[in-house]
């Protein structure tokens, strides 16, 4: 996967390949119940974690890197497994919603969810596959307090840093109800 053309483009695909396997190793033995056990305090669930950290990847690489609906707005509306869509952000409330009552009450199909992560991470790869080193630096409006960014930056937060933090997450909230949290 390394290239010497585009060494950087290179070592981001191999690094967020190797963070959705992560993410998927963790994941593939949480059932259903597990998945909507409700952690004291206020830590999400699990499916809903999950649902956030996909939906999160793929509105950020879509939506602000390629200009382009997200898949959850258009192939997989309806397919990704959920109860119900979490709140959005509109031209009156911009920035990030508020999703934690959201996050107590949806019902996640696991399965649907895994079909829907995985075509997300295909659609992720086939994008930065089409990438130069030159692209990652392309400054792009950011989001929250971060302001215009590189494109690189933006790719690492959204499916990087922010997907393993929720593979731990995920991993901490397994281990509350007495299960294996990694894999390995």
């Amino acid at each position: 996967m390394m290239t010497t053309n585009n060494p950087g483009v290179a070592l981001l695909r191999m690094q967020i390949s190797t963070t959705a396997q992560f993410l998927k190793m963790i994941l593939q033995d949480v059932t259903s119940e597990q998945a909507h056990w409700l952690p004291p305090g206020s830590a999400n669930p699990i499916g809903a974690t999950y649902v956030h950290t996909v939906m999160g990847t793929d509105g950020v690489i879509h939506g602000m890197l390629q200009g382009k609906l997200p898949l959850f707005a258009t192939e997989w509306v309806g397919k990704m497994g959920i109860s119900e869509m979490p709140p959005m952000p509109t031209p009156e409330t911009p920035g990030m919603p508020d999703w934690s009552e959201w996050a107590r009450r949806v019902q996640v199909d696991m399965e649907a969810m895994h079909q829907y992560a995985d075509a997300v991470h295909a659609a992720v790869d086939t994008y930065l596959e089409s990438l130069t080193d030159a692209d990652l630096e392309r400054e792009v409006s950011g989001f929250g307090p971060m302001g215009p960014s590189p494109a690189g930056k933006l790719i690492s937060i959204a499916a990087l840093f922010d997907t393993l933090g929720h593979c731990g997450e995920i991993a901490c909230l397994k281990g509350y109800q007495g299960l294996k949290g990694y894999p390995m």
